[in-house]
């Protein structure tokens, strides 16, 4: 049997509050919805970005004007209705600009990852058959020059910065500035035909195309329609509202279906503001001096905000480390009794009260979040513990499961309801049910359209209507989601035993001393780990405890840090059967960025690139096994411990 949220049997489309919301029907499109809110809203802020070290506000009106210039460039460049526009850069308003004006035209725009290689570049641009491509600055620019002879179709490139390339020629390439200078010397009836473009849109048109990050073949482009986005909309304001009062932090890539229906969509329709990091270095920075209302990061950021809070704490003084404990202690009890639909007795309210006006209210300002209403994940696994974690801050943290063909989520926890270690229950007008595999099924109006000249794999993804997710879920009694983990990442040992390998992977990164790891064992004797150390965290440990070091990869390689993984491996095989325990692992020596090929832009791991590209660390893991069960014992071996 499909289930739905239980809001929504036979419920009619979400209401709007009236003011300075836009009530999204199912007859909506996003062209429309954000002409409609440049009129509501002229005068308020919708956007501010920072410079020269302020913060400076951009209104709707200047919002929408800088739209319209944009459009009209576009129509005076050919641009027609159902034609492709790329967009390389970082998250800035400009992105923005670029992304409505091709939108409101009745085009499909296109975001690529700001971390792609130039090949990567090429491949997007030639498989969409963009005509033109609005790049960041000089570095995003190279990479188009370098490959645009081989993407035909590409006729322009328009630049954001032009900083370094003041005296840069090329006929194909012009500057933002320049751009929409000749968009507003456009006569006036050219504007009129941009609104009855925007209001020819139909719902069922595709808006835009998002790009798989490739982790099992090349990527594939799902288009989703503005009746996707506009469902997205709706369903979402039921469970997690925005109002016109809210900030958010924009920083994620825009590129990615989470960023884009947080900063981009739902803003259209609630009118909350939205805030540019600087960077993504600056990201912790901007999060403190403004404090947004709602935010949303992968779990790689929720990580890091634990670890520097974990070791924030340990540097204390023995009286702080204490009041640390006890407050985490009683906020943790307090959240588990709420989990469980019980109320905590008035000694532990107040002790509660206490606490987080103390301890708690201080954590959540060291992260900058002292004035959010909810908090949300997802995008990638995340450990139960540190949803708890956030909980007992003082979080509302919402863990939210999607991806990018149900245009970003499939399901939430219901208003007020958080259940441990579940993906809370189907989204508004969403239908779940599991397949006879185990495999997790969605139907609703939010389902894509399939993959850009692709019929054969988008066949594959939707079969009667129901999108086949990849996903091993279970589905409890009341409806909550627990996902197990992806269907081609389930391990089966040479013993035949199935084991989920982001469980253990997300205890492992619980660890402050563990950015990431990668559990290995199909078709072996035994779990091993590639693990990754959290640099930052390790270099305080190495100096606070005198241990000599010259670089990366001789940190890694000391017996003293191999000995602290250890120990957090072993905390966290405690917690499984002894079939799902590590019983190797090793320390990858090669400290990895975003840039590098085994990270995805949403700073998940690549399983496969990093299985491939540390094959001979892997092989030392099981060098000498014949299908015996590891020896127990602790053995060094260049950057390696056995774990006991």
């Amino acid at each position: 049997m499909a289930l739905t949220h239980p809001d929504t049997a036979g419920a009619d489309w979400a209401r709007y509050g009236r003011g300075q919301e836009i009530e999204p029907t199912p007859t909506s499109t996003l062209a429309a919805a954000f002409l409609a809110a440049v009129r509501l809203r002229a005068d308020r802020v919708a956007l501010r970005h920072k410079l020269r070290g302020l913060w400076r506000p951009i209104t709707w009106a200047e919002y929408g004007e800088q739209v319209r210039r944009v459009a009209l460039a576009l129509a005076a460049a050919g641009f027609a209705p159902g034609d492709r526009v790329c967009i390389l850069a970082e998250n800035c308003p400009e992105w923005f600009f670029a992304d409505l004006a091709v939108i409101t035209s009745g085009g499909i725009s296109v975001g690529i990852y700001a971390t792609n290689a130039a090949e990567q570049v090429a491949y997007v641009l030639d498989d969409c058959g963009a005509q033109l491509i609005f790049v960041e600055n000089e570095e995003q620019l190279d990479k188009v020059l370098q490959v645009r002879e081989r993407v035909p179709a590409l006729r322009r490139i328009v630049v954001f910065d032009m900083e370094g390339l003041r005296d840069f020629r090329d006929p194909m390439v012009t500057s933002f500035a320049d751009f929409v200078d000749a968009g507003a010397q456009r006569p006036q009836a050219e504007a009129a035909q941009w609104i009855a473009r925007a209001q020819a849109v139909a719902p069922d048109d595709t808006a835009i195309l998002i790009y798989t990050s490739g982790t099992t073949g090349p990527p594939k482009g799902a288009m989703l329609t503005h009746a996707n986005l506009v469902f997205q909309a709706a369903a979402l304001h039921r469970v997690m509202p925005l109002t016109p009062q809210d900030e958010l932090l924009s920083f994620l890539p825009l590129s990615h279906i989470a960023e884009r229906l947080i900063s981009v969509l739902r803003p259209i329709f609630a009118g909350a503001v939205v805030n540019f990091a600087e960077n993504a270095d600056t990201m912790a920075q901007n999060l403190r001096e403004l404090s947004p209302t709602v935010f949303f990061a992968v779990p790689r950021i929720w990580e890091k905000f634990h670890a520097r809070v974990t070791i924030a704490a340990q540097d204390g003084t023995a009286l702080e480390r204490f009041a640390f404990r006890a407050a985490f202690a009683v906020a943790d009890r307090v959240a588990g009794l709420r989990a469980e639909g019980r109320v905590p007795p008035a000694w532990l309210r107040l002790a509660h009260a206490l606490a987080d006006r103390t301890v708690l209210h201080r954590t959540r300002k060291l992260i900058g979040l002292e004035r959010a209403r909810y908090v949300t994940t997802g995008a990638a696994p995340v450990a139960p513990e540190l949803i708890r974690w956030c909980l007992a801050l003082g979080l509302d943290m919402m863990q939210a499961y999607g991806m990018t063909e149900v245009a970003g989520v499939a399901s939430l926890p219901p208003p007020g309801v958080r259940r441990h270690g579940t993906v809370g229950v189907a989204l508004p007008g969403t239908e779940i049910r599991l397949s006879a595999s185990g495999e997790l099924l969605i139907r609703g109006p939010h389902v894509f359209r399939g993959y850009w000249n692709n019929p054969a794999k988008s066949a594959e993804a939707v079969v009667d209507g129901w999108l086949h997710s990849g996903d091993i879920a279970r589905i409890d009694a009341d409806g909550f989601i627990r996902i197990v983990d992806r269907l081609k990442d389930i391990i089966i040992t040479s013993g035949g035993k199935n084991v989920s390998p982001s469980e253990i992977e997300n205890e492992l990164k619980f660890s402050p001393y563990v950015t990431d790891a990668v559990v290995i064992g199909d078709a072996r004797p035994y779990l091993t780990a590639l693990v990754m150390i959290d640099y930052d965290n390790v270099l305080r440990y190495a100096q606070d405890h005198a241990i000599p070091f010259t670089d990366y990869a001789s940190l890694c390689a000391h017996e003293r840090i191999q000995a602290l993984i250890a120990a957090e491996v072993e905390a966290v095989n405690a917690r499984f059967a002894r079939v799902e325990q590590i019983k190797k692992f090793r320390l990858i020596d090669v400290q990895l960025t975003t840039e590098d090929e085994e990270f995805t832009p949403t700073l998940k791991l690549k399983r496969g690139v990093v299985a491939r590209r540390h094959k001979a660390l892997i092989d030392a893991m099981y060098a000498g096994d014949s299908g015996a069960q590891a020896t127990p014992g602790t053995q060094a071996a260049g950057v390696a411990v056995d774990n006991p």
